[in-house]
């Protein structure tokens, strides 16, 4: 038995989400994600300016008279939610946590791609994977899909972006979708996302909070790894540290973008305390521009 208050989450995203896929998002996810091929739709009879090379010879024949196939876009596509779980994602300082803002992007994807007749499947992950639900279609699909990412409990607390490429590679055989979620504090991952991209399209969403770039002089801090449980004491009111912190955070965020750049992986990096609207739509525009 669900809970009602989780229900009234879900339902809110729902509603908030469906209008932006309706108001914003369905025509640029449909201009943006192409279908896997072209299939044949019929025949007609051939008129000044036809490629010649689509002229049906069979039909031809029989008939006496020029035929050209016709194809269309085959739209269906499969879409795949790589959703980090770990406990750095049950972290926020502001407007919500990160594991909310992931559900509500996952929303939004999971809608725009049924509104297109796409298929949606979900792997969540931490240092192993959670859980699986093989691509499907429908609302009540994409609904369990938001109640997993919002309150699936997960047993493990790290990160392990490399296994979750692996294990994905191995259950998703048709070319797909895939949007990364997480905050990648994790190592070791280029190789995969690297040989899972030549077969996919492989999109990483950077979940990140204010807190995890700057800090306010507030004196002494004690915080704690989530992941780790190791605890650290800062003085956040010493200049240098803040001065050095923010430099760190500027290089490691620099190098994520050069690393996701050299093996051809589209980034959108998104903040726990501002709307995720502009990056999205900013995306789907660069995207359209590429094609």
């Amino acid at each position: 038995m669900i809970p009602r208050e989780v229900l009234k989450k879900i339902r809110r995203i729902e509603i908030r989400t469906k209008r932006l896929v309706n108001d914003l998002f369905s025509g640029e996810y449909h201009s943006t994600f192409k279908g896997q091929g072209m299939e044949f739709e019929e025949v007609r009879q051939y008129v000044p300016g036809d490629d010649i090379r689509l002229i049906d010879w069979n039909v031809t024949a029989r008939t006496g008279q020029p035929y050209v196939k016709i194809f269309k876009e085959e739209r269906e596509l499969s879409v795949v939610l790589l959703v980090d779980a770990s406990s750095s994602s049950q972290f926020g300082t502001r407007e919500r946590f990160k594991s909310d803002t992931a559900a509500e992007l996952c929303a939004l994807l999971a809608f725009s791609a049924i509104k297109n007749n796409d298929k949606v499947g979900l792997i969540i992950f931490t240092d192993r994977i959670e859980k699986f639900v093989p691509p499907k279609k429908g609302r009540a699909h994409v609904l369990r899909l938001i109640r997993e990412v919002l309150y699936f409990k997960p047993e493990g607390v790290g990160t392990d972006i490399s296994g979750a490429l692996e294990y994905f590679n191995k259950v998703i055989k048709r070319r797909s979708v895939v949007f990364l979620v997480s905050d990648f504090l994790s190592e070791g991952y280029y190789k995969p996302l690297q040989i899972a991209n030549n077969k996919h399209d492989i999109i990483a969403m950077k979940i990140t909070d204010p807190r995890e770039e700057t800090f306010d002089n507030v004196g002494l801090l004690e915080l704690e790894d989530a992941e780790t449980g190791e605890v650290y004491v800062i003085d956040t009111s010493s200049r240098q540290f803040r001065r050095e912190f923010a430099a760190r955070v500027d290089e490691d965020s620099r190098d994520l973008k050069r690393g996701f750049q050299l093996i051809d992986v589209d980034f959108i990096n998104i903040h726990t305390d501002r709307s995720y609207i502009l990056p999205l739509i900013n995306f789907f525009k660069m995207r359209e521009r590429r094609l």
